[in-house]
């Protein structure tokens, strides 16, 4: 045999085996990267995706954390300003006994001989009045014929009055216990009175009169009766 043909051919066999080793190598390479590549697709990366959590999703908003970011940052209502508050009045002194009534712890009232009564002939009209204390003491109060009037209209006509003509200081001060009433009756003689205290004065003429009785800022209820 040739020596230079045997190493002709050992040489070829030599560069083919490195060849053949080189080739897998590749391939093996080849393969790797191709299971990484796709051994992250497919459906087991996609359920992977699907049951793990978003990362980009929103979370839920707790009210009451909100509610304290929002005070930290200074965009919650203000409060209202403190205002100093009003003194406390001084207690009302307690009333004592005697002192003149108060016209809020008096009730005044009148009473005619029924509901529009008439007087025919004649008959003289009569009035009952009332005055009574509803305050916690006994107090004093002028009753007397001025300071409690009594007086008695025909339209925008007077016609008779109980501070016409009176003698005297005309006062009279009573002392009035709690709920314990001042009762005055009186009569009307059906004539006209005036300031000037005429001898004669004019008989009132067949007609509707109202009665009242004023006591200061007091008023009592208007009685209604009827002259024939």
């Amino acid at each position: 045999m040739d020596p230079d043909t045997v190493r002709g051919d050992g040489g070829d066999i030599y560069w083919r085996r490195r060849m053949s080793v080189l080739v897998a190598v590749l391939v093996v390479v080849a393969v790797v990267a191709w299971a990484c590549s796709s051994g992250g697709s497919g459906p087991e990366r996609e359920s992977r995706a699907q049951s793990s959590p978003s990362v980009s999703a929103t979370p839920a908003v707790d009210p009451l954390l909100s509610g304290l970011r929002t005070l930290a940052m200074g965009t919650a209502s203000p409060s209202p300003t403190p205002t100093a508050s009003p003194k406390p009045s001084p207690s009302a002194r307690p009333k004592r006994p005697g002192e003149p009534c108060a016209d809020e712890d008096l009730v005044l009232h009148l009473q005619g001989g029924g509901k529009e009564p008439i007087y025919a002939g004649g008959a003289r009209p009569s009035f009952l009045v009332t005055l009574v204390n509803t305050g916690p003491v006994m107090c004093t109060a002028d009753v007397g014929p001025r300071a409690m009037e009594v007086r008695i209209t025909s339209g925008s006509d007077r016609i008779w009055s109980t501070a016409d003509c009176v003698s005297g200081e005309g006062t009279d001060v009573k002392q009035l216990q709690r709920g314990v009433p001042y009762v005055r009756s009186l009569e009307w003689d059906r004539r006209r009175s005036s300031s000037d205290c005429r001898a004669t004065p004019p008989s009132a003429l067949p007609g509707t009169y109202v009665a009242m009785v004023r006591m200061g800022k007091l008023r009592s209820p208007k009685g209604v009766f009827h002259l024939r």
